[in-house]
């Protein structure tokens, strides 16, 4: 499985040089085009369908598929997400982790389903919560941690070695 194109919902984002830079084509989707997520996640699917992908990968998609979008692409949509899920699922994971004072938080890959921050948990990574901890230092920490699992885990999954049974993610 080859990566086919670059959807975002934002211009002017460094992904969209990168992946042209790369030799895929990005296309930009914008959520504010359309009169409701369904609409949205519609003009997803026909951008990925129409690039013949086979499989979804989000990073930094801060949007809801609806589902059209699960259903076309069940059991194929990777998503990673700042904390150890299931706690803390959600747009705010970091600052959660911070007011709920945990000493371990991390980062995790899962796949897509309809709920939000829900489906089969792929792999995890942990990051301890230092003293004196901001936001912003702590989710840089976790970036790191982000940047090399995601690799891994879109690479092992390209290849055909990850998939979903119910919730057991079953690695070959």
């Amino acid at each position: 499985m080859d990566l086919s194109l670059l959807i975002t919902d934002r211009l002017g984002i460094g992904a969209i040089a990168r992946a042209e830079a790369g030799g895929i084509p990005a296309q930009v989707v914008r959520y504010g085009e359309f009169s409701d997520r369904d609409g949205f996640s519609r003009a997803v699917v026909a951008a990925a369908v129409a690039s013949g992908a086979e499989a979804l990968v989000l990073a930094g998609f801060m949007r809801i598929l609806a589902p059209v979008a699960i259903s076309r692409y069940r059991g194929r949509i990777l998503n990673i997400h700042p904390s150890l899920l299931p706690a803390f699922p959600g747009a705010h994971a970091v600052a959660q982790a911070l007011a709920h004072g945990v000493k371990v938080t991390g980062v995790t890959v899962h796949f897509v389903d309809e709920e939000v921050d829900h489906g089969p948990i792929i792999a995890q990574r942990p990051v301890p919560v230092l003293p004196g901890d901001t936001e912003d230092t702590l989710h840089e920490r976790i970036r790191v941690e982000e940047h090399k699992i995601y690799p891994e885990v879109v690479s092992a999954f390209a290849g055909g070695r990850i998939h979903a049974e119910g919730r057991e993610v079953i690695w070959a």
